[in-house]
């Protein structure tokens, strides 16, 4: 009976709290900017859900479980990278991208697969770095404001020394009093003007560090960036940057003084830890055009960008230690999210080992008309809300009518269908090509309003399936 009262609490929780977000959440979250694929959502909320399930087990079973890594199978267009890019977003983790066709196998010229762990190890230092930053924001405002305004009226001059007189000591301290409480009036005052915006136009003269020696490797071969980073480190040491006095505005001096601040107050080796630490429990890699790196058995002779890009993957998919510059990072409990079209290879022409590492295979539906109507109109930030507001800017307002946003959708299902398919990104075509005129000539137009409707748009678009068609044999 107390289990209800627990679940409407959390459910009132704010999301992105991975504890607050059950599955079905997730899901309607995901809906929100991603239409159709229900399927894929459903795995992906399943996946995010079992981290939080898996953080209250017992310390020993905690580590028996895996997470089941996903593969998306679908062509381009559809959602793929949406999904997990807003999975992420969602369970603020770690998130990195990558193409699995950029590696090669170690020992050739190209990246090796471990920069992967490397990249994402960044992504949760600035992620971390940043919500420390968040936290100690207030903090550092107000001591960059009483930075600036010793600049900008000094603090009076030292006690007397010893030796003097006590009368003379006595009307000494009269004086400095005096001169103390004037001093803070006219440092209230001085505040006062500065919070109000008085004194943007003065300006200061600050000491800020010189940039260091740039120091770089040029190198093709994997595994350089971590030589590069221990040789920035090293000689960082040994040549500080000097320090040179540079004037500045109001304004961008308080902005100077309280980055500075900011990076006083933070605890690097806590922020190194933190995401060291979120990046072994809660870190999200999308692996795609992964179909790209599927063997064929019938070529001959090395291929470095196909099974050894596969070999090399393996452990880390598996589960390994990665050396980076933050130390050590585990891999057993990273989320691992591959997709490809698959229009030539098969899930199948991976090599066994690594499909075992993903057992979860999920197929993802093509679009449709109805579907690139809702995608239209429903997500935030749909193309159609974009384009208005961009042209609300100008003053020119522009109305979109359902029959108008139905043959925008109609239109790109003919030329998907007629030349290649790239699912919804054909809109960007469509858009671009419908409001042409409008874009160009908004600033000059006497008629601020513009009805898109049906007609308009097969008006607009007549010729662009005989042009899109054309470009398939024309260079």
């Amino acid at each position: 009976m107390t289990a209800q009262p627990d679940r409407t609490h959390q459910t009132n929780r704010q999301p992105g709290s991975l504890d607050s977000l059950t599955p079905r959440q997730i899901v309607a979250e995901l809906d929100r900017y991603v239409i159709g694929q229900k399927d894929a959502k459903r795995m992906v909320a399943i996946a995010l859900r079992n981290r939080w399930r898996r953080q209250q087990l017992s310390p020993e079973l905690r580590d028996e479980v895996i997470p089941k890594n996903i593969i998306m199978i679908g062509p381009t267009g559809v959602g793929k990278t949406e999904i997990a890019r807003r999975l992420a977003k969602l369970a603020q983790a770690p998130f990195i991208k990558v193409e699995a066709s950029k590696f090669t196998e170690v020992g050739y010229v190209g990246r090796d697969v471990e920069s992967i762990i490397r990249d994402l190890t960044e992504q949760a230092v600035s992620l971390v770095k940043a919500a420390h930053q968040e936290q100690v924001q207030q903090r550092a405002e107000q001591l960059g404001e009483e930075r600036l305004l010793d600049l900008l009226l000094p603090p009076p001059g030292a006690k007397p020394a010893f030796g003097i007189q006590e009368s003379e000591g006595q009307e000494a301290a009269a004086v400095s009093s005096q001169a103390y409480e004037s001093y803070e009036a006219t440092r209230s005052k001085l505040r006062l003007q500065l919070r109000e915006g008085k004194l943007d136009q003065r300006s200061v003269e600050l000491e800020v560090k010189e940039r260091g020696l740039p120091i770089g490797v040029i190198s093709n071969v994997g595994g350089m960036e971590e030589l590069e980073s221990g040789l920035r480190d090293m000689l960082g040491g040994l040549f500080p940057g000097k320090k040179k006095k540079r004037a500045m505005k109001v304004p961008d001096a308080l902005k100077h003084l309280t980055q500075d601040e900011v990076q006083k107050l933070i605890d690097m080796d806590e922020v190194t830890r933190e995401a060291t630490t979120k990046v072994e429990q809660a870190g999200i890699v999308f692996l795609d055009e992964i179909d790209k790196i599927a063997g064929r058995e019938k070529f001959a002779g090395p291929d470095v960008s196909r099974e050894g890009v596969q070999r090399d993957l393996l452990p880390i998919v598996e589960g390994s230690t990665v050396n980076t510059k933050y130390g050590p990072v585990r891999t057993d409990h990273i989320l691992f999210i591959a997709a490809g079209a698959f229009h030539v290879a098969k899930p199948s022409d991976l090599i066994p080992e690594l499909q075992g590492r993903f057992p979860i295979r999920v197929e993802l539906e093509p679009l449709t008309k109805e579907d690139f109507i809702r995608i239209l109109t429903e997500p935030r930030g749909a193309l159609v809300t974009q384009y208005r507001a961009l042209l609300e800017t100008e003053g020119v307002t522009v109305e979109f009518t359902r029959e108008g946003v139905e043959e925008m959708a109609a239109t790109a299902v003919l030329v998907n269908d007629r030349t290649e398919n790239i699912g919804a990104r054909r809109l960007f075509t469509i858009m671009e090509r419908l409001l042409e005129q409008i874009l160009f000539e908004a600033p000059d137009v006497t008629d601020r309003k513009v009805l898109i409707d049906a007609q308009y748009v097969q008006d607009r678009l007549r010729e662009i399936a005989k042009a899109e068609d054309l470009s398939r044999f024309i260079l």
